[in-house]
């Protein structure tokens, strides 16, 4: 018998075998969404020229003055150089997602600590919001088709499906951010019982011809992935491949370094990732063919530093595991300008550690 709120035995056992809701929506952009609420007015796309400053965090979604603190110092940025859009890159609802897409954990762990940061958030679903059985075992897959219908109801929140692609500024973009969904390859409780989830199932391969359309297509001088699960991490999670250090698949996550290997590296600039709660400038490797990792999931929990392999090591330009915090990337024509900002968890002042021009 699950233990998670709103999911029974007989949803778990039944919700095994359908498929997602919502599944036409897969792919879709922003403007064939789900239809929001009458009342509901999304804070617009940018559309003006010139560059895109973007907010990105991950694994913030705790409720906690943590979460809070770093709201605190992105408003305060926000006041001096406004965000044009921010990326919630996954575990967006801890620590077992939403039971609704009206679930009052929305208003506690997102609204709240986020008011004032009046623009877009293009979320990402993460292993925490597809809960089953235990806290982030990403086992419900379902669940997260929750995040999905809250599109409907939020001015900020952004998730017209469980993976599509945002543009901006149309109608010249500088930068096309894909947002995808990894969870079916990565979760700790296999959906065996489900042929629709499988590695190799429809809702993969869907999103991997959808990706490879999209990117071929994309007008956009910069192309960024977006992602809960890393491709590399120095973190506690460690690389794709070698998750939490286990030779077990799929949870070590093997099929998303696969994935990776053949839809990402050398195709997009960049992969953004959550997962670890740490924030890390991962030096491209001659494996990532040019593709950089940052890691951003600092914003409201912290790790300690815990490699799981030596040989796993990637070089980093800056890291950190045991400070909040979040990054500013600015696209523009001269090219990409990465700030990382830590936060104090205790005033929720934030300090610049680290700027780079990385392309």
């Amino acid at each position: 018998m699950s233990d998670v709120p709103g999911i029974g035995r007989r949803q778990l056992l039944a919700g095994a075998g359908v498929l997602a809701a919502g599944a036409g929506l897969l792919g879709l952009t922003p403007a064939q969404a789900v239809p929001v609420d009458a009342g509901v007015t999304k804070f617009p796309l940018p559309t003006a020229g010139g560059s895109v400053r973007v907010l990105v965090t991950g694994d913030a979604g705790t409720g906690t003055r943590a979460q809070w603190a770093v709201a605190d110092a992105a408003r305060a940025f926000h006041a001096r150089e406004p965000f044009d859009l921010a990326l919630g890159l996954g575990d967006n609802i801890y620590e077992a997602g939403p039971s609704s897409d009206d679930d009052i954990q929305f208003g506690a762990k997102f609204e709240d600590p986020n008011t004032g940061l009046d623009f877009p958030w293009l979320m990402t679903l993460g292993n925490h919001d597809n809960t089953a059985i235990f806290p982030g075992d990403g086992g419900w897959l379902l669940r997260g088709d929750h995040e999905v219908g809250y599109h409907a109801h939020s001015p900020r929140w952004w998730m017209p499906s469980r993976y599509y692609s945002v543009r901006v500024p149309e109608p010249e973009p500088q930068v096309e951010f894909f947002v995808l969904d990894l969870n079916p390859l990565a979760s700790y409780i296999p959906p065996i019982l489900s042929p629709y989830w499988a590695v190799d199932g429809q809702y993969m391969n869907e999103q991997r011809a959808w990706l490879d359309r999209a990117i071929a297509e994309s007008p956009a001088r910069w192309k960024v992935v977006c992602t809960h699960h890393p491709y590399l991490s120095n973190g506690s999670h460690g690389n794709a491949g070698r998750y939490e250090d286990l030779d077990i698949e799929p949870v070590n996550g093997v099929h998303v370094r696969r994935f990776f290997d053949d839809h990402v590296l050398g195709l997009c600039q960049f992969i953004l990732s959550g997962h670890d709660h740490c924030l890390q400038v991962l030096e491209p490797t001659t494996a990532s063919k040019g593709t950089r990792q940052l890691v951003s999931g600092a914003a409201g929990k912290t790790g300690g530093l815990s490699t799981p392999d030596a040989s796993d090591d990637t070089p980093a330009l800056f890291q950190t595991f045991h400070q909040l915090g979040f990054m500013v990337m600015e696209f523009g024509a001269a090219g990409v300008d990465l700030r990382v900002v830590t936060v104090d968890s205790a005033t929720g002042a934030g300090t610049e550690e680290f700027r780079r021009k990385l392309a």
